[in-house]
Order: C-alpha cells, then structure tokens, then sequence
C-alpha cells in the first residue's frame, strides 16, 4: 500500500533578543505561516537570549523519531549569521537528522511588498509614491555582500514609482537613517517615509526609530505581514527538494 512521504518539519531559525518583542513577533510569524499550510509541522528556535535553543529544538525533534528537516534563517540578507553560526549549529545538531538549510528571506519581490504594505498602514497611499522618498531602513552589517544586497534593493524598489529611495543602515555601516531622511529633504520629496528592512522589534528597529524623527512617516517592522509568511513557504518548499544537498547527512 502506498504511504504519503512525510513532509520535513519546518524549524525557522530566529536571532533571539533581551527584547521581549522580538520573540512575540516570532512567534506571531509562525503562526501566521501555520495557518497558510495547516498540515506542516513549524517549530522555532532562537541562536541567543530566547528558548527554546536551534540545539534543544533539533535535540527534540530527533529524539521523536523526526528525521528530515529544513531549517530555515529567519534573516533579511546572507551575513554572518547565515553564513557562520547557523551552519555552526546545524553540523552540531544529532547525527540521524537529515537537515537541508533554506535560503535567507531576501532579496525577493514578497518582501518589497511587506515593506509597502506596512508603508501604507502608516497611512501613505499609492497616489503617494511619486511625491515620496523612502529610506530603507536595515540594521546593518559588516559584511559588503549584505550591504550591497541593500543597496540593490534600494536601487530596484526606486524604479516602482518612488520619488527617491535610499539606504541606511542602524549599525556597522553608513549613512543612518536620520542622515538618509535629510538627504531626502535636500532631494526635494515633498514626504520622507521610512520603511524598516527588519523583521521584529528589538535594539537596533528602536535605533532607526529614533533616526525617523524628521520623517514624515514611519513604518512598522515587517514582522507577520501576510508576505513574509508566504516567503517563508516559498524558502520552505525550494530547500526540501533532493536537489539540495543535506546538511551532515
């Protein structure tokens, strides 16, 4: 008789904060991603500050008798983090695991559209954009491949009908966003919005905050907006083909 092949569990892979927000933003995520495909098993864990642990939720699942993953980086751009400490933790993770780590969230057409969406719940409109400059607003790295994502999507959002879109950053790498806001001034925008390239609340969204003061509108993170949801299933369903080489299998 023929048996339905098991679907691997979806485990995102979240930073993890002091800040009790980005948790609760998580979560809410998850849910929402839950509700878009009831009949897949999601699961979280946090690289720092939150439980449950990437290690204990893989620790878990293994000894449940799981044995195919996707362990998906609830990350905007392909850093450190993507790049380091998640493999780090995935080579750690028990030997009868078969874990295919998905691809970080952006770039992608999903979410630019998250990040207008929150724009026009901070009350802009379509008939807006011309007349509108926008900071993107991203929390920065050291790595030149993550800032040079930025500024392509800065650059590509631009040619959708913005009057001027520039980057910024909260950390590590310049301009910050009350330097874009003003820059925007000097361009001529008849409004200055800014837009957080972030997915949860935490220390460096509340710095870009601050930077927004001069703006004339300020967005709210990304965090369980429809799009992003979405995404995530999108990342979900390239990573579990055979395609794809198993991580420590």
């Amino acid at each position: 008789m023929y048996s339905k092949p098991v679907r691997p569990v979806l485990v995102v892979i979240a930073h993890g904060s002091r800040d009790p927000r980005h948790a609760a933003t998580v979560h809410a995520l998850v849910r929402r991603v839950r509700s878009l495909r009831p009949g897949l098993r999601v699961e979280t864990g946090f690289l720092d500050f939150n439980i449950p642990s990437v290690h204990g939720v893989l620790e878990s699942l293994a000894a449940e008798g799981v044995r195919d993953v996707v362990a998906l980086p609830l990350l905007l751009t392909r850093a450190f983090h993507a790049k380091a400490d998640i493999p780090a933790v995935l080579r750690d993770a028990p030997a009868q695991l078969r874990i295919r780590q998905a691809e970080v969230l952006g770039p992608s057409p999903l979410l630019l559209s998250a990040l207008e969406r929150r724009l026009y719940e901070a009350g802009l409109t379509p008939a807006d954009k011309s007349s509108t400059g926008v900071v993107l607003a991203s929390a920065g790295s050291s790595d030149p491949e993550a800032i040079a994502v930025i500024a392509e999507i800065a650059r590509e959002w631009r040619h959708t009908g913005w009057c001027a879109v520039r980057p910024a950053f909260a950390s590590a790498s310049l301009p910050r966003t009350e330097d874009a806001v003003r820059e925007l001034r000097d361009l001529g925008c008849a409004r200055v919005a800014v837009a957080p390239y972030v997915l949860a609340p935490g220390f460096l969204p509340d710095r870009i905050a601050r930077g927004a003061a001069e703006a004339d509108v300020l967005a709210e993170v990304l965090g369980p907006a429809p799009e992003v949801a979405r995404l995530l299933l999108e990342r979900y369903d390239a990573a579990r083909t055979p395609a794809l080489t198993a991580v420590g299998a």
